[in-house]
């Protein structure tokens, strides 16, 4: 499969919508209007009938393209915001981003690495792994008050550890914890009860979502899961793009406020 990414929505200007996109074309398409407001973004992938893995992994519904956009929008970002449970499953590392992504970063007055944020009601992680061991940046651990004494005292020494809430995540607090350290451009990359945390706090300002050209069959997740009982109203989105790489699609919808 090929990286190579075309716009099908809006129209290019001044060219083919089959020109391929640059990587400079698609960083102005993705970035913020000002890096000075707080948005929260989320980026997952689909199969077409709603499935958010592939044998119990995003990363088997992915192709080159979605890794390109994936590692872009990484590159535009403060701080990386992930759910224990998929850092475990995906196996992440370090937040760690390519030397051309970081110099690209020195060059517009950002951190040349993103904040590794992670998100654990347990604190169920290993201080030793990677994640923290490797990290350029020092992570941030979000939890509340209810987890693990012990567990609380090892990752302490390795991140900065960070009660929203007493049993359960405060989407707020911990949005107002990240933009009270200056890190203002939040980007989720899962897993869906984080993702369902933040659309029932209308927390949500921006979803790029990549819609992979494959049936799953439905066994697997979709990409957001409800953490209450209560049914949500609806929350209007606006299409800002739409792009195309073989046969996969990969959309950008922003909060219609």
């Amino acid at each position: 499969m090929s990286d190579e990414i075309t716009r099908l929505f809006p129209a290019a200007v001044g060219g083919s919508a089959q020109d391929a996109l640059t990587d400079a074309e698609l960083l102005a398409l993705y970035s913020p209007p000002s890096r000075q407001e707080r948005l929260v973004r989320a980026n997952f992938v689909s199969s077409v009938d709603g499935s958010a893995t592939a044998s119990g992994l995003s990363g088997g519904l992915g192709g080159p393209a979605d890794k390109r956009v994936f590692d872009l929008l990484r590159q535009l970002s403060d701080v990386v915001l992930v759910g224990a449970g998929t850092v475990r499953s995906e196996g992440y590392g370090a937040m760690r981003l390519a030397p051309d992504a970081a110099a690209w970063r020195s060059r517009n007055g950002l951190t040349e690495h993103p904040v590794f944020a992670l998100v654990s009601g347990r604190l169920d992680l290993d201080p030793a792994s990677d994640v923290f061991a490797k990290a350029p940046v020092r992570p941030l651990v979000f939890t509340v008050s209810s987890a693990p004494a012990a567990a609380r005292a090892s990752l302490a020494a390795v991140a900065d550890v960070i009660d929203c809430g007493a049993t359960s995540l405060d989407v707020p607090t911990m949005l107002d914890a990240l933009t009270g350290r200056g890190l203002s451009q939040i980007h989720c990359e899962g897993g869906p009860s984080l993702l369902g945390a933040l659309i029932a706090a209308d927390a949500l300002d921006c979803l790029c979502l990549t819609t992979a050209p494959a049936l799953e069959g439905g066994a697997g997740p979709r990409i957001t899961r409800a953490g209450v009982d209560t049914e949500l109203p609806l929350r209007a989105l606006r299409l800002d793009h739409l792009l195309l790489a073989g046969s996969m699609l990969l959309s950008k919808y922003s909060r219609a406020r």
